[in-house]
């Protein structure tokens, strides 16, 4: 072997000696300085080095015994640093595995349950851009905040998007690649753009096709300019929760010196809607 080409390997060598080292020293537990940012960090529960986007930890909590791959984004707000009030606004509850490269980003209410996996690359949000006003670009308009939940015991596939406002069931498989939103029940399979229930367990009968119908909330072919579902077909889009939190750092603060328009309301899809109570 050439003096060249030894001293390459050597480099190799190196490389993936401190690449291997910083992966299992990276570990970020209950007791590591990352770790002890979070709201709460439960006992046996280990994040992956490298970490993606991590942020707002004191605004996180995550419970016992979670195991959560690298390149994993977890935030909570739009900015390190950002005040979201009193309570967390990202729940992760016992048992959970979040798979490689996911991304989790909160911003107002979005809680996994236990024992809930997910696939690599899924993408979790409880906030989406507004477009009411057509003349703004998309960018610069009032983003709007649904709080979503996922049931325990949940498995979401590779590549699924769960959007604002979703609230999924307990023990529901949602295929790969799918979009969610909306209400899904308990104990099916959702699949498709957008999610529609494809399978749902039936007691006494097992697990059974279903007519594809699209889970409560999602907005089917067929609805009125209104929104109001046309004879034979889905009812109309569900309005979902409106973001409560109005302190300091809250959205409206931080793109709009106007804020909402009207006491208590926020503009959900160019809808006027109540907002939650806070907490």
């Amino acid at each position: 072997m050439s003096g060249g080409s030894l001293l390459r390997e050597l480099r190799w060598r190196a490389v993936h000696w401190a690449f291997q080292t910083a992966q299992r020293d990276g570990v970020v537990t209950a007791d590591t300085p990352a770790g002890r940012k979070f709201a709460a960090f439960g006992r046996g529960s280990m994040a992956a080095f490298p970490p993606g986007s991590v942020f707002g930890e004191h605004w996180i909590t995550i419970g016992e015994g979670t195991l959560i791959a690298a390149q994993v984004t977890l935030s909570a707000g739009m900015v390190p640093g950002q005040d979201l009030g009193p309570v967390p606004v990202l729940r992760i509850g016992d048992r959970c595995v979040i798979g490689r490269g996911s991304h989790i980003v909160a911003h107002h209410s979005l809680v996994i349950e236990d024992d809930v996996f997910t696939g690599p690359y899924v993408y979790i949000t409880d906030q989406n851009h507004g477009y009411a006003d057509p003349d703004i670009p998309i960018g610069r308009q009032m983003p709007l905040n649904a709080a979503v939940r996922i049931g325990s015991g949940s498995w979401l596939g590779a590549g699924a998007v769960v959007l604002p406002g979703a609230c999924i069931g307990r023990n529901v498989v949602i295929a790969a690649g799918s979009v969610v939103r909306g209400t899904v029940p308990d104990r099916c399979v959702v699949a498709g753009v957008p999610a529609r229930v494809v399978r749902s367990y039936v007691p006494g009968d097992g697990w059974s096709p279903s007519s594809g119908t699209a889970p409560s909330g999602t907005a089917l072919p067929g609805t009125s300019p209104s929104g109001t579902a046309l004879p034979g077909t889905a009812p109309p889009l569900a309005a979902a929760p409106a973001s409560a939190w109005t302190g300091p750092g809250a959205v409206g603060a931080l793109l709009s010196p106007e804020g909402p328009s009207l006491p208590g309301v926020e503009r959900v899809e160019g809808v006027a809607q109540p907002v939650d109570p806070p907490g």
